[in-house]
């Protein structure tokens, strides 16, 4: 992995190279491997007992903790992190199991919004535990309160948190 003093991350710096110092090299891995190998870790657990995935999890998560539990589906794409054609694709999975219902937003009729159902309520409700406890058995038991803080800054820093994206 290359770095430059310039700051275009797409830009050819083959001739100016500055590889990764050992304390770089160490930190880069950390940062992909939790992007790469925890949300399969976290999957798993959702996946045994709720046969969801953690994209379908994280679809009705975020739609049950909206107002009304209605969210544009675009938004809910990027909450997601995923495309709006994968979104697409289990949101009508969720209609076919009554668990999500479609429609045009009264506001912006450009717009399609995704209401939680009570039933999709009661599934998000029911898998939420499951969630929880492998966030906290992977994630949050094992660091101490000044190395979460320190997480939550890096990724703060980072702007990769929901608020920090366009």
């Amino acid at each position: 992995m290359a770095k430059s003093a310039d700051s275009n991350p797409g830009q050819d710096v083959s001739e100016d190279a500055l590889w990764l110092d050992a304390d770089e090299k160490e930190a880069w891995t950390g940062l992909i491997s939790l992007v790469l190998l925890l949300p399969g870790k976290l999957e798993a657990p959702l996946q045994q007992r709720s046969g969801l995935s953690l994209f379908e999890y994280m679809t009705l998560s975020h739609i049950s903790e909206a107002p009304e539990r209605r969210l544009r589906m675009s938004e809910l794409a990027y909450l997601a992190s995923g495309s709006l054609s994968r979104l697409s694709n289990v949101v009508k999975r969720f209609e076919q199991r009554g668990w999500v219902e479609r429609s045009p937003d009264p506001e912006d009729g450009r717009y399609t919004l995704a209401a939680l159902t009570d039933a999709g309520y009661d599934v998000v409700v029911e898998a939420a535990p499951t969630h929880v406890r492998a966030v906290r058995d992977l994630v949050l038991t094992p660091l101490t309160a000044s190395d979460r803080k320190a997480l939550a800054r890096i990724a703060a820093k980072l702007r990769v948190r929901p608020g920090d994206l366009p």
